[in-house]
């Protein structure tokens, strides 16, 4: 494979980009990397470096970059729900650049997931969604999440038990925080109708995906908070049916953190992404 690096124009400022590509013709589909913040075009522990490299060395061209604002880009920075035009410039670029490439994934870790969620719904290049550990935090959801996936592990830890034997845990603290995250996770009543002019993400995100019902690989990690809260909100309501209404394949590691930090799960995501590009969408 081989690289290549420019400035991207996004409404006047310069957005550094590192483009990977095959050593033949490209695919017809590439990817684009939408990063999480705030997070650069490397990714935690150059994972996104490693990505673009094996998504390269399959075939597929693999575009990544730095918003506006974060790393070496120009510009005022900015959180997920305001990248859309950084997003669409990439992508311009990209397609620019490869000629060969007419359709484009996005791909995205965290907020960038969400991120691609919002502005894949409105364009019509993107042919696909690769979402892993998607942001969806509410008040609610966090302690419902927290209830669930925390204290209901702590519970068969030893290290837990030794400790609380040893007198090392402040019981009562940690049975006040039990009883507080409880009662913000049986807030959420998801029969309730939903306003989206004044929607929570889970909301947002569901609304999004019906209308783009496109295919998705979705992964999830077994030992992360934002997974677990992900996955309690995808039972039921908006982001349900959103989901539904996609062609969804799931991929989960039951052992792996948020940003998929082991070369054994990183290798995992690398293989599951090329493998789903081959079936779901270059085929």
């Amino acid at each position: 494979m081989k690289e290549q690096t420019f400035l991207i124009d996004c409404r006047g400022d310069a957005m550094p980009a590192i483009l990977s590509l095959p050593d033949g013709r490209p695919a017809s589909v590439g990817v684009v990397v939408v990063v999480g913040g705030p997070q650069t075009r490397v990714g935690s522990h150059r994972q996104f470096v490693l990505l673009a490299r094996a998504l390269a060395k399959a075939g597929f061209a693999c575009l990544r970059f730095d918003y506006r604002g974060m790393g070496d880009a120009a510009g005022t920075q900015r959180d997920f729900e305001g990248v859309s035009d950084d997003i669409a410039a990439a992508i311009a670029d990209f397609k620019g650049r490869v000629p060969s490439v007419e359709r484009v994934v996005l791909w995205g870790l965290c907020d960038g997931a969400t991120a691609a969620s919002f502005f894949a719904e409105s364009c019509s290049d993107v042919c696909g969604l690769v979402l892993l550990n998607p942001w969806v935090r509410t008040q609610s959801g966090e302690a419902a999440a927290l209830v669930k996936s925390y204290y209901g592990g702590r519970l068969f830890s030893a290290d837990f038990w030794g400790k609380l034997i040893s007198g090392r845990v402040d019981i009562r603290t940690r049975l006040s925080d039990f009883a507080r995250n409880l009662r913000a996770a049986r807030c959420a009543r998801p029969g309730d109708p939903i306003d989206m002019s004044n929607a929570q993400l889970p909301e947002r995100v569901g609304a999004s995906l019906l209308r783009f019902h496109g295919p998705v690989l979705l992964g999830l990690s077994g030992n992360d908070l934002t997974a677990a809260e992900f996955e309690l909100a995808a039972r039921d309501g908006k982001l349900a049916e959103g989901l539904a209404a996609c062609r969804v394949t799931w991929l989960k590691l039951s052992d792996a953190n948020h940003t998929f930090s082991s070369r054994k799960w990183r290798t995992a995501v690398e293989e599951s992404t090329v493998a789903w590009l081959n079936s779901d969408i270059a085929g």
